[in-house]
This record gives structure tokens, sequence and C-alpha cells, in this order.
């Protein structure tokens, strides 16, 4: 009697542990990371927006658009893996802060643009600022968090992503409005405006972040312990069921299975995310209007992703969570091509808004899952920056289609065939999602 009473104490105590302890960290950490990837992001595609009037002035085509758009990606991609191993030698508060105070004064020099090449040459030194951002978070989350919480706070800081839309589409169709103050044009405000909180958030991230849980002093000595435990019990999971070295992880059919899965998938965020103003724009809205109708498929994308994320949680299960809304988004996008009617043409953007999110809030679950240390630093950023090469192939591929055919809607058509192969590969692929719940019950 005494022996299980006090076992049960010691099970109850332990539950308060993790429980006071998953709390401690995300509020400490999710709030911030939101509002620095909500910066991020924003400054990363206000260029949809800036596009509105700016494209007229410099006398930009679609085409000229599309390679600037992309072009980032390119810069993206060539720096996105060395970045990130940066990140995992420097630490994150040194790294990142680096990241967005670059960023930050690049996306404000956009304002400076005055010609095709300096067009293409900005949004190219974008891409290497930026570059190890997105994936330098993921890695850092998982110092943070075991598996079991992970797809839901990869989710909560994800939200950032139509939360930066759903605020800042409105925001950057007002800023449009401030054409001739001080002598500059309403798009140059746009991106002078929003690229300086990023400067200056990048000077917090030095000092606010910490590198690592044993360096919390706002954890207890119980709480770190705890988790160092619970982190290590997984990290050894992993390496008894596959190690891997960082080549091997750089070069395994499982981390080029999921890069392309990520490219079908970023290739229809990217190409939704520059086009849906000009889309909107042509249903005959003022620039302010424009922004408010915008935000509208994020603001029901922001919910799903949460919910879906949860549920994913709850059921621990990945494939299906990823690999079904991938077929939503490519069913929605093909549908969209074909309608005529505004109403209808955003409620069919708003089913593809939602599927995007969905699979932005679980798919990130998969490498971490079986990967851990350098290996998993290199396999998320190349992940990340062979995926982001479909921000260069999106946008073009629609703004092609616009400038052969004068119509963005094949280039809809033709876009849904990245989300389509993309879920049939993550159906066909057998990612070995299980390892992350060896040993774990799921999360309350």
């Amino acid at each position: 009697m005494g022996l299980s009473a006090t076992t049960s104490v010691a099970r109850e105590r332990l539950s308060d542990i993790e429980t006071s302890t998953i709390r401690a960290i995300s509020w400490r950490l999710i709030p911030f990371l939101v509002l620095a990837y909500f910066f991020s992001y924003l400054d990363r595609v206000n260029l949809g927006f800036a596009a509105l009037t700016m494209n007229a002035e410099l006398k930009f085509t679609p085409l000229i658009f599309s390679w600037g758009a992309g072009i980032f990606f390119i810069g993206y991609f060539i720096f996105e893996v060395p970045s990130n191993l940066a990140l995992e030698r420097f630490g994150a508060s040194r790294w990142i802060a680096r990241i967005m105070v670059t960023w930050g004064i690049i996306s404000a020099l956009m304002a400076t643009v005055s010609g095709v090449w300096s067009f293409y040459t900005l949004r190219f030194l974008l891409g290497v600022a930026e570059a190890g951002f997105f994936p330098g978070i993921i890695l850092y989350l998982t110092y943070w968090y075991p598996a079991q919480y992970r797809a839901r706070f990869l989710a909560a800081f994800a939200v950032a992503v139509p939360i930066s839309t759903v605020i800042g589409a409105p925001i950057s169709g007002l800023l449009l409005g401030l054409d001739g103050v001080m002598g500059l044009q309403g798009w140059q405000w746009l991106f002078i405006l929003e690229g300086i909180p990023s400067i200056l958030l990048g000077v917090v991230t030095w000092f606010y972040l910490t590198d690592r849980p044993e360096h919390a002093t706002w954890l207890s000595a119980e709480q770190k312990a705890w988790l160092a435990a619970r982190l290590d019990a997984e990290n050894a999971a992993k390496r008894a069921a596959r190690h891997m070295t960082l080549g091997e992880a750089l070069s395994s059919p499982k981390v080029i299975m999921l890069s392309l899965i990520y490219f079908g998938f970023v290739g229809a965020l990217y190409g939704m995310q520059f086009w849906l103003p000009q889309i909107v724009k042509a249903f005959g809205l003022t620039n302010a209007q424009t922004g408010f109708v915008t935000a509208i498929p994020y603001l029901f994308g922001t919910v799903a992703m949460i919910l879906w994320a949860r549920h994913s949680d709850a059921t621990r299960e990945r494939v299906f969570h990823v690999g079904a809304p991938l077929m939503l988004i490519a069913v929605a996008l093909a549908l969209s091509s074909y309608l005529t009617d505004p109403t209808l043409t955003m409620v069919v953007l708003t089913i593809a808004a939602i599927g995007v999110f969905c699979v932005f809030g679980v798919f990130w679950t998969l490498p971490t899952a079986w990967l851990s240390g350098t290996a998993a630093a290199g396999a998320i950023a190349l992940i990340n920056s062979i995926g982001n090469l479909a921000g260069f192939g999106g946008p073009y591929l629609i703004g092609w289609m616009k400038d052969t055919t004068g119509s963005t809607a094949n280039g809809l058509l033709a876009l849904a065939v990245l989300p389509l192969i993309a879920g049939v590969l993550t159906f066909l692929g057998g990612h070995e999602s299980k390892i992350e719940f060896a040993g774990q019950t799921p999360a309350e």
C-alpha cells in the first residue's frame, strides 16, 4: 500500500514537472519566435503588395516580377546549409540576431530599387541574408521540446506565416496610400516601414534568446534535469535505430524524398503568396480593399493549422496529416483555374490556403523524428533549401503563363501539379515517424 502510494505520488510529481517545464519554455520562446518569424515572412513576401504600384512605375513585366520574386530563393538555397551549420556552432542567439539585422537592412533598401538589375540584386541579397532562419528555428525548437509536443509548437511558431498576411496584407495595402509623403512612393514606404522592426528585433534577439536548456536561468534545476533526461532518451533511441553522420544524412534517399515533398508544398505556398494580391486586385478592388480580401484565406488557414497540428499530436500520426492536405491543395488550385466568379474563386483559394497551412504545421515533425545533432542541422537545412527552390519555380510558373496567355488561371492549373506529386510521394514514402513516440504517451 505504502509503495503504491509512493509510486502514485512520484508519477503525479513527474507530471507536474513536465507540465511546468513545457509551459515555461512555451511562454518564454514561442511568442518571441512568432514575432520574429512574422517580420521575416512579411519582409520576404511584401513584394506581392508593392507590385500593385511598383510594377507599373518601374515598367516591370509579369516575367520580370517573377524573376525578382524568385531570385530570392536562389540566394537562400546557396547559403542555407552553411547558415544552419553556423547556428549549431555559434549558438542561436548570435546567429539568428545576425540574420534578422541583415535581412531588415536589405529589406528596407528595397525602397531604393530603380530598375531591373537593382531589383534582382537586392532580392538575391535578401535571400542570402535570411538563409538559415526558418530551418535554424526548427532545429532550435528540437533543443527544447520532446517529440510528442513538437507538432503543436512547430505549428504555433509557423502560425506567423498566415498571421503575417492576415495582419500584414491590410497594413501593406494601406501603406501604398502614402504616395508623395516626403517625396517617396507608397511602395517605398512599405519596404522601409516593414524592414525597420526586423533590425530592432534582431538586436533584442542577441540578449533575449537562450542557446540551450542548460543555460536557461529561467528554468529550475529540476525542470532542466527532467528535460535533459527526456531529450537524451529520445536522441539515444534515434541513434540506436539509425546513426547517421552529416554526410550520410545529406545523401539519404529519405532526406531527398522529404526535400521533393517540401518542394511541391513550397511551390504552391509562394505561387499563391506572391500572386494572390494581383489576382484579387483584378476583381476591381482598391489597394486597401485588396489587402483586406487577401487576408481572408490566411485567417482560415491560421485556425486550420493549429487544429490540424493538435490532431496530429493527439493521434500520433504524421504521414496522413501531411499527405491529405497536399492533395486538397492540388484539387483546390486546379478547380480555381476554371472559375470566373470572384466569390467562388476566393472560396476555393481559401480551401487551398487551409491545405497549405495544415501541411506547414506538421511537415517538420517528419525529419526531426529520426535525426538529431549536426546531422539534423544539415538535413533540415538541405530539405528547406531544396524545397525553397520552388519559391522561384512557383511564382515564375504563374508569371510565365500570364505573360504567355494573359491570364493567371492556366498558371494556377499548372501549379496544382506540384502539391499533387508531393502528396503522392508522402503516401508512398513510408516515413519512419513512429520512432519519435517510442515509449511515450500522447500529450494531453
